[in-house]
């Protein structure tokens, strides 16, 4: 049987440099950054004030309501902030898509919204009230607020969206994974549409604390806009942001038939682990996965011109990526652009990979690399072309989306530029 052909018709964006796929994207053209002082919590309160270094940056979404995206207060209060999000980048997705749901099958349209961290600002706020005024007071909302697949179910609920309804939870691969099991439903047949992606809003105490006790954060705090650095010498970690990403995901048929406007086609998806260290990245499961996502696609290495790295401004794996990379793609590598667009929304956690893929294929419609800002001073052993501070125009036809995270879980998705002639 012939495979089922994958477009992509749809972008939402929540993030730190816009609250819509439009605002983020000409922000990334333009180089800015969207990494400010934290205004979430104070650390001092924390037991921070005795260390000035504490990580006191971060990537936020900023003067964000739910209610402008047509959603009641009732229901937005009932919802986690990173439900929230979901919610608004699946409305804007869906509208940018010109799908009308009530004319769809509903059993033939899905969900697929990761998390990393799910509710953990009402975990949070709930422990507190448990343990300040007794358990009658915990909110008979605490529950729904606090479950990863909550945002998956507020879209589904919001839509009448009755077709596979699911989450997956890989760290900071999950906003990949989320697509690529989107588009192992269309495969199957089960759904002619999926709205995927991933959301995140980690910024709490309990996870900057944890992060920093691994020593993962960035605290270059005088210097927000350059704490992200990836592939730099003076790297020093990443910068903890939030947001969404969510796309719509469409069989290359019933989105022709409806006429829809098509970004470029999903051409391969592949998923692999490490077997090495619960945080430190390998090099072998990222290449592999690259390879096998390659392989899914029926693309050669040659023929990609852009990848959208993990580069994630950490030590070790920025170095491991680029030997991934070089590993893979042999002489190729020196052809190839490569830039972690991180280095401007900072690290948005189970949402990043959702985020990314949507640069990636915006980088393929409108033929512009978005650059890595703050690499000012190359590490030797990252030495490929990273786009440094500005955005490059470039044809691209081929580009990859990275994402590895914490407990050795990689993804990669491909994408390709459209051609009708193809049909």
């Amino acid at each position: 049987m012939e495979k089922r052909r994958i477009v992509v018709t749809g972008i939402g964006m929540i993030t730190p440099l816009g609250l819509s796929a439009e605002e983020t994207w000409r922000r990334l053209i333009q180089g800015k950054s969207g990494i400010t002082r934290l205004t979430r919590f104070d650390p001092d309160k924390y037991g921070a004030a005795s260390d000035p270094s504490f990580p006191r940056i971060a990537g936020e979404v900023k003067e964000f309501d739910l209610t402008q995206w047509g959603v009641d207060k009732k229901t937005a209060r009932r919802l986690d902030p990173f439900s929230q999000f979901a919610l608004a980048a699946a409305i804007e997705a869906l509208s940018d898509s010109q799908i009308n749901p009530e004319k769809e099958n509903p059993f033939k349209v899905g969900v697929s919204i990761g998390s990393c961290l799910g509710g953990i600002k009402t975990w949070g706020e709930q422990f507190l009230v448990l343990l300040e005024d007794g358990t009658a007071r915990v909110s008979p909302f605490f529950v729904p607020m606090l479950m990863p697949n909550s945002g998956s179910g507020a879209i589904s609920i919001h839509f009448g969206l009755k077709g596979p309804n699911i989450t997956n939870s890989t760290a900071c691969a999950t906003g990949a994974h989320a697509i690529g099991l989107a588009a192992g439903f269309i495969e199957l047949n089960q759904a002619d549409l999926m709205v995927c992606g991933g959301a995140e809003a980690p910024l709490v105490n309990l996870t900057f604390a944890g992060f920093n006790q691994l020593k993962a954060l960035s605290r270059r705090n005088d210097e927000p806009e350059k704490a992200s650095r990836p592939f730099d010498s003076d790297r020093d970690g990443f910068v903890m942001g939030e947001g969404a990403g969510v796309i719509v995901l469409e069989e290359l048929y019933h989105a022709l038939k409806r006429k829809a406007v098509i970004y470029a086609e999903l051409a391969g998806f592949a998923a692999t682990g490490d077997a090495f260290h619960v945080t430190e990245p390998s090099v072998e499961g990222p290449r592999e996965c690259m390879r096998l996502a390659l392989k899914n696609a029926g693309i050669s290495p040659e023929e990609v011109a852009y990848i959208n790295a993990h580069g994630t401004s950490t030590f070790t794996g920025d170095i491991n990526e680029t030997k991934a990379i070089k590993t893979l793609f042999g002489e190729h590598a020196r052809k190839l652009a490569v830039s972690s667009t991180k280095s401007m929304t900072g690290h948005l956690l189970g949402a990043a990979g959702a985020v990314e893929a949507i640069i990636t294929v915006l980088s393929i419609k409108d033929g512009i690399i978005p650059p890595t800002i703050n690499l000012d001073k190359p590490d030797p052993e990252c030495d490929l072309d990273y786009v440094p501070r500005e955005a490059r125009k470039a044809n691209v036809g081929v580009a990859i989306s990275n994402s590895f995270g914490f407990g050795g879980t990689n993804a990669t998705l491909v994408f390709k530029k459209f051609n009708k002639e193809d049909c």
